[in-house]
């Protein structure tokens, strides 16, 4: 099997290109092929499938197995890896989802290579019950859970997949090991959750560190980003164009007043290749 290893902003993905569709051992694979010890690794695997609704369909596997209804990072790999390549000579192309459904992207293009993706991410979800939480409310703002003693307050907000962002007083030295995966895993969620820790700086700039469902600690998500800014204009703290810093770099976020839709722009790279 040929692939390709990518990254956007530090998050990693194995690209796989040719299959017509998701193998049945997918899982299998994911767990052997991202170990970053035993494998290859990366935060998840990622196949190119051929999409009767748009330009190309991807699916992505998480690390530990469990399939991602979207990944902001991924898609923009995903959109350098065709027009790289040759794939296709759009600079505007759609990528269908499973969880978002089909995303349109703009490429700014350098020397013949993609160079930053822009994505329309679609309208964030914010019924509690849809994205899914437990809670009845729509939006769910500053709703309280405790754990071990500590509480906090999270914002509920679905780019496709589910996230809980919530404010501390220092993101980027946030415990993440700690109350990663103890939020991701509660009661609150029925299908689990990605954890955004938040720290606004300014109207335009938050940084934010992430705990991503089925991948543990990432050095960036960019549905996270979308979601957290999504949750910063609700709690009256961005405004509605942003820039999220991340681990690994920063995103451009737009969550436009006209459309209502969420705009994501940053680069992708393409780190080697492969045959395994």
């Amino acid at each position: 099997m040929q692939f390709t290893k990518m990254n956007g902003l530090g998050n990693d993905f194995i690209i796989v290109d040719g299959e017509t569709e998701l193998p049945g051992n997918a899982s299998e694979l994911a767990l052997k092929l991202c170990n970053r010890f035993f494998g290859i690794g990366a935060d998840g695997l990622v196949y190119i499938l051929p999409s009767e609704q748009a330009d190309f369909k991807m699916r992505i596997i998480n690390s530990d197995g469990s399939e991602a209804e979207q990944c902001g990072n991924a898609i923009r790999c995903v959109a350098k890896y065709v027009y790289d390549n040759g794939l296709t000579a759009k600079t505007n192309l759609t990528i269908e989802t499973i969880g978002a459904g089909v995303q349109p992207l703009q490429l700014t293009v350098e020397g013949g290579k993609a160079n930053l993706v822009r994505v329309d991410m679609g309208a964030p979800i914010l019924n509690g019950l849809d994205v899914p939480t437990t809670v009845d409310a729509n939006p769910v703002i500053g709703h309280k859970v405790e754990i071990d003693g500590r509480e906090f307050a999270f914002t509920a907000v679905s780019m496709g997949n589910p996230h809980a962002v919530i404010y501390v007083d220092d993101a980027v030295g946030f415990d993440l090991a700690k109350w990663g995966p103890k939020l991701e895993t509660h009661p609150l969620f029925p299908r689990k959750i990605n954890v955004e820790f938040a720290k606004v700086n300014s109207r335009g700039q938050v940084d934010m560190r992430v705990w991503e469902r089925g991948a543990g600690p990432t050095l960036a998500c960019g549905t996270g980003a979308c979601a957290t800014l999504v949750s910063s204009v609700l709690n009256g703290l961005t405004d509605r164009t942003a820039t999220i810093s991340l681990a690994g770099g920063d995103l451009f976020i737009e969550w436009n007043e006209a459309d209502g839709h969420v705009y994501m722009t940053g680069p992708a790279e393409i780190v080697f290749k492969g045959l395994v």
